[in-house]
């Protein structure tokens, strides 16, 4: 290769290098170190910087303004986190970084990471090692030793009763807990999920399991993406599978009984009404974590994203209440109040055909498509803001500079079909 050409190509890698750590492409350079030891009483006082400063510095982050309304008072969770589910922003948050026990929200990884390995058609008969080392009270969807069920069964058992008899099942079908457990790790790297440090597939209490809201929002994001994610998340109920009897010379028959979903803003509650324009995602609760809960919902075109963490209030349902007055803020909010931060875009994307004339994605951590197979595209761009165009143009840069180079990263902004979804759900 001639001298000329040998400094155009290295100019080439500096610039597009300078040029995506400037449009936000290069937060885990801000990512605190991989957690150790038992979660801390009190939020750190240094905790990760993925997605801007401002989401590592303990406490309420908001830029409150004229128009802009206050926060809910009374809000009593250890960690929360509200965003824009299509554009990335973070319109507010407490301590998002704070690493402590996901319990059950933790499936939604474990659905991200093995949901698209499986044709939801397919059968698997249940030995007894697949349901081998589930922990002590653990949630159930009573899954039966040498009965027959479809990957859509099982799917549903984890979505709707988050049955960790059937996470172990699907973990056997993927290789086993332990693999099931790294494949895990590496889709959270891959999402640039630095808080999260996996144990079981499940989210079953385990030592040095953690993961944090802003990771959590980052699992939901990215399964939202996927079709059969949205379904699943978004059932309120359904039928399933018991076991096989059979009654004298008849042919033997499969009971079946009905499972509800346990998001509580869905299925609603004695005290807990269905919230407006939700659409999922998943709930968990153990001794340690005590309650957690990312959703998502949709109102007047806007798609939020909210994930609450471990309320100190210990009233029924509160981890949705307190879920349902920041979903409240955040539709009033949102267009008014401007971010705190951004939900970084995963390492692994892949390129993606753009529709003509649809704007090129901005700096703001716009959800694409990762590499996991069977990831349904999403459709429809959303435009730009003005103010992020500056930013958009020098991304646009960096990505013809990549490309060029064998980079072959291409970002698009596009809008989930989340109204079309929630429009065929179940109501209760």
């Amino acid at each position: 290769m001639s001298a000329p050409m040998k400094i155009a190509q290295r100019s080439l890698l500096i610039t597009s290098a300078a040029l995506l750590t400037v449009s936000g492409l290069a937060p885990s350079a801000f990512a605190a170190p991989k957690p150790s030891g038992s979660p801390t009483a009190a939020p750190p006082a240094r905790m990760s910087q993925v997605g801007g400063a401002r989401l590592g510095v303990p406490g309420t982050q908001v830029n409150l303004a004229t128009g802009v309304p206050v926060l809910p008072k009374g809000l009593t969770a250890r960690s929360w986190i509200v965003t824009d589910a299509e554009s990335g922003d973070v319109l507010a948050s407490h301590n998002a970084h704070w690493r402590l026990p996901p319990a059950s929200t933790l499936k939604m990884l474990f659905a991200d990471t093995v949901l698209p390995r499986f044709p939801r058609d397919q059968r698997h008969q249940v030995v007894p090692t697949d349901l081998a080392g589930i922990g002590a009270g653990s949630s159930m969807v009573g899954i039966k030793e040498n009965e027959t069920y479809t990957v859509h069964d099982l799917w549903l058992g984890v979505f709707l009763r988050s049955g960790n008899d059937a996470v172990h099942v699907l973990s056997a079908m993927n290789g086993g807990v332990p693999q099931t457990v790294k494949d895990m790790q590496a889709h959270a790297d891959a999402l640039q999920a630095g808080d999260t440090h996996v144990v079981s597939p499940d989210g079953y209490d385990a030592p040095r399991q953690y993961s944090s809201a802003y990771d959590l929002t980052l699992f939901a994001r990215s399964g939202l993406q996927k079709k059969d994610f949205r379904e699943y998340c978004s059932t309120v109920r359904a039928k399933f599978p018991g076991a096989t009897t059979s009654k004298g010379k008849g042919k033997p028959t499969r009971e079946t009984f009905e499972i509800q979903n346990t998001n509580r803003l869905l299925s609603g509650d004695t005290d807990t009404s269905v919230y407006p324009g939700i659409a999922g995602v998943k709930n968990g609760n153990t001794t340690n974590a005590g309650a957690t809960f990312t959703g998502v919902a949709e109102r007047g075109g806007k798609v939020l994203l909210v994930t609450v963490m471990n309320p100190e209030k210990h009233e029924h349902d509160e981890v949705y209440k307190e879920t349902a007055q920041l979903f409240d803020w955040g539709f009033k909010a949102a267009g008014k109040v401007k971010p705190v931060g951004v939900l970084v875009r995963p390492l692994n994307a892949t390129p993606s055909a753009r529709p003509s004339g649809a704007p090129s994605a901005n700096a703001t951590g716009a959800p694409q498509g990762t590499a996991n197979a069977g990831s349904e595209p999403v459709k429809g761009d959303t435009a730009q803001s003005g103010g992020s165009r500056g930013a958009g143009t020098a991304l646009a840069i960096a990505t013809g500079l990549l490309v060029l180079l064998g980079g072959a990263v291409f970002l698009v902004n596009r809008r989930w079909p989340l109204p079309d979804l929630m429009r065929r759900r179940q109501r209760p």
